[in-house]
């Protein structure tokens, strides 16, 4: 029997919302993100393949106005206003002992097993999948029509000892607002280089 092949492949449009037309915004309109929104981006980002499914990001959405200010306290003076403004802004953070859930995340094998006793090669591998989560993470949110502004200019030192104070084993790593971007904010579109600048086909 010959195997049906299915075009799966997404309209312009669509393309244009998560990648062509999609813009990093520097201020937000006055519309607020709900918990609904949050948990609907989460359970879209964590459908996205990570290394034997280990799932280290650890995320943290800022909401209140009074943590809000305190993330604000910990960024560089050109993001406090970003932070202040965009009705959340996630902490995108890494556990380095994610390999303690890998018996039910990754029950086909002992995968617990290949980073027990090598801290170094654990905090390679959640620094990586993390940084995967937070890029699935801006792409669920263009997908359900939020925007993003991903930023990393904050001391991430003072943003784990506060944000993450009651989980002693993850490291922050960079932030994201969401929301609803002001197109005022955004810059004209920096050049990007075509395939053969950076690419290689052997």
């Amino acid at each position: 029997m010959t195997k049906q092949f299915h075009d799966h492949s997404l309209d312009t449009a669509t393309l244009d919302q998560l990648f062509n037309e999609a813009r990093t915004y520097n201020d937000w309109l006055d519309k607020d993100v709900s918990e609904a929104q949050i948990h609907q981006i989460y359970d879209l980002l964590k459908m996205a393949p990570t290394s034997a499914n280990m799932q280290p990001g650890r995320f943290v959405w800022v909401r209140s106005e009074d943590e809000k200010h305190t993330l604000a306290e910990f960024a560089s003076d050109g993001n406090k206003d970003k932070i202040k403004a965009a009705p959340a802004t996630v902490i995108i953070g890494y556990d380095i002992d994610f390999h303690e859930q890998l018996p039910w995340l990754f029950p086909h094998a002992d995968a617990k097993s290949w980073f027990e006793g090598d801290e170094a090669g654990r905090k390679e591998g959640a620094f990586r999948n993390s940084a995967l989560q937070g890029a699935y993470l801006i792409m669920a949110a263009r997908s359900i029509g939020l925007d993003c502004g991903p930023m990393s200019g904050v001391d991430l030192d003072k943003v784990t000892e506060h944000f993450f104070a009651d989980q002693p084993r993850v490291k922050a790593d960079w932030i994201c607002s969401v929301g609803y971007g002001d197109p005022e904010s955004i810059f004209e579109r920096s050049p990007r280089p075509d395939f053969g600048t950076f690419n290689t086909i052997v």
